[in-house]
């Protein structure tokens, strides 16, 4: 029969964080007050990660327990969560998730292959769901020089010869083929970087995905392209062009509209391993129909839904592999619980 501490160190190794932490808190771990309190705060930690509750990533964890919140979470595994956090006010120095998307979807990518191991199915398409919005600002990204950051955004899309963020009334809304939303963003995005914290945690919630889906449809389908692309070097709009394609087609793929029968989404059915791996086939092949897609499946990881990393990094233009952080954490707590 297993010991108490073997089903403690299962579970960690499961990224059963929350289930871990109930058992320390009623003692069910018999360990010492001080390790448990450790314990619980680092699962506190993990669970954060692998819910994506991104705009607490790298703060100082707290649980509202004395007792737990007296230790501090590791550093190292702050600072690289930090890497993936939205920052919360315009004016934080770390710029996180809008510096570069590139951290975010490799936590995304190791969150998907847990949920996978776990079979949560219903979270793992709520990730991918997360991964298909913003996949139009990874793609951008290289040609920007950041992930939509609004702070930078105006330098990089604004000028005379630009209608991205032009209101209706001062523009010409028929030469522009944002739909009335992505207008209203691309907007909001332009000036949201001098509003309070309250403002800028609204648009993060509510339109800076909006922004993405405009991007991606300034770069793939306008049918009077304006500066936003027009200023670009001819091989860098070609290049990106075909990065926003490849986004798009994997929004619209399969597997991403599997969430709508997911909890998640509109109905109550979640869908099962089978219906999953077969949705991301026949994503596959509708990703297949394009260059970019067709070379991004040359190369198959070692991963539950194969070729998604390299899906990703293609649109994003550079290597994305899957972290390693929820393992990490993991591994601390396995080390914990064997004091």
């Amino acid at each position: 029969m297993e010991t108490a501490r073997e089903v403690l160190t299962t579970l960690a190794r499961r990224y059963a964080f929350g289930d871990l932490a109930a058992l320390c808190e009623a003692g069910a771990a018999g360990l010492p007050p001080g390790v448990a309190g450790e314990v619980r705060l680092l699962c506190s930690f993990g669970q954060r990660l692998i819910d994506l509750d991104a705009e607490d990533f790298g703060l100082p964890e707290r649980t509202g327990d004395p007792v737990v919140d007296a230790h501090r979470v590791p550093e190292d595994l702050l600072a690289r969560a930090r890497a993936s956090r939205m920052p919360q006010s315009a004016k934080e120095d770390t710029r996180g998730a809008l510096r570069t998307l590139g951290p975010a979807y490799a936590l995304l990518l190791e969150v998907i292959e847990a949920r996978w191991r776990r079979r949560e199915m219903a979270a793992l398409v709520a990730a991918v769901h997360i991964a298909a919005e913003y996949l139009p600002l990874l793609a951008w990204e290289p040609v920007l020089g950041h992930a939509g950051d609004p702070a930078l955004l105006p330098e990089s899309v604004s000028g005379p010869g630009s209608r991205f963020g032009v209101p209706a009334e001062n523009g010409r809304p028929r030469d522009c083929d944002l739909t009335r939303p992505e207008r209203s963003a691309a907007v909001r995005a332009l000036r949201v970087a001098r509003e309070p914290g309250p403002g800028w945690r609204n648009y993060l919630d509510r339109q800076h995905s909006t922004v993405a889906a405009a991007l991606g449809r300034c770069a793939t389908s306008c049918r009077t392209p304006c500066d936003v692309v027009t200023r670009l070097a001819p091989e860098v709009r070609d290049a990106l062009t075909e990065r926003c394609r490849l986004a798009r087609e994997f929004a619209e793929g399969a597997l991403v509209r599997l969430r709508h029968a997911a909890p998640v989404g509109h109905g109550f059915g979640v869908p099962n391993p089978d219906e999953v791996s077969d949705a991301w086939a026949r994503t596959r092949r509708s990703l297949g129909r394009q260059p970019l897609g067709r070379r991004a499946a040359g190369e198959v990881r070692d991963y539950p839904l194969a070729g998604l990393p390299e899906v990703f990094s293609a649109a994003a233009g550079y290597p994305i592999v899957p972290d390693t952080l929820l393992r990490d954490v993991a591994a601390r707590l396995v080390v914990m619980l064997g004091t």
